[in-house]
């Protein structure tokens, strides 16, 4: 008899599994790497977004390029657009909530950097107006989605859209593809 724990564990591990075999997520993710790292390659900077879980996500990433993911390097510029407290509070507050992250793309990218959109929904409508500031400044935009999309998808130059419905096992397929990333553009730095 299965415990909760296999049970939670063997969904988490099949989740995975249909991810792996997934063609789309495969190459989107490697076409995301080659765009992240000719980013980095070209001094450009990488910025990400997301809310709750998802919020969390962009700064583990962003963390990974500024701090290190498995080999001690240089730094990489890269900016979690979910961690200003201030700024988030400040625009939701005066403005609206939906602009949030366009705002700091406006503020913070040029053309040439990444930015990564991160959400389980698919459906964030300060995700969607982020990716669109991306497009109109030339930024790369590139989605991790979840719910085969949502509205969302297509939107970014590249989606990478996990084929689940279910919040906890998106969010897990999601920080292994991040992991993945960051390994392999990691594995392109010369210093």
């Amino acid at each position: 008899m299965h415990t909760a724990v296999e049970t939670y564990l063997t969904n988490a591990s099949l989740a995975l599994k249909v991810a792996s075999e997934e063609k789309g997520v495969i190459t989107r993710t490697e076409e995301a790497i080659t765009r992240i790292a000719r980013c980095f390659q070209d001094g450009g900077t990488l910025l990400i977004a997301g809310n709750g879980g998802s919020a969390a996500d962009a700064e583990h990433f962003a963390t990974e390029f500024t701090g290190r993911f498995m080999k001690e390097r240089k730094a990489r510029p890269a900016i979690s657009l979910a961690s200003s407290t201030s700024m988030l509070t400040a625009w939701s507050n005066d403005h609206n909530f939906e602009d949030v992250f366009a705002r700091q793309i406006e503020a913070f990218g040029k053309a040439g950097d990444v930015f990564i959109g991160i959400s389980t929904s698919g459906n964030s409508k300060n995700i969607i107006r982020a990716v669109s500031k991306a497009k109109t400044l030339g930024l790369t935009s590139i989605t991790l989605l979840g719910n085969s999309g949502g509205e969302l998808q297509g939107l970014a130059d590249i989606t990478i859209a996990v084929q689940d419905t279910r919040t906890s096992h998106i969010q897990e397929v999601q920080i292994a593809l991040i992991h993945c990333i960051c390994q392999e553009v990691e594995k392109t730095f010369t210093e």
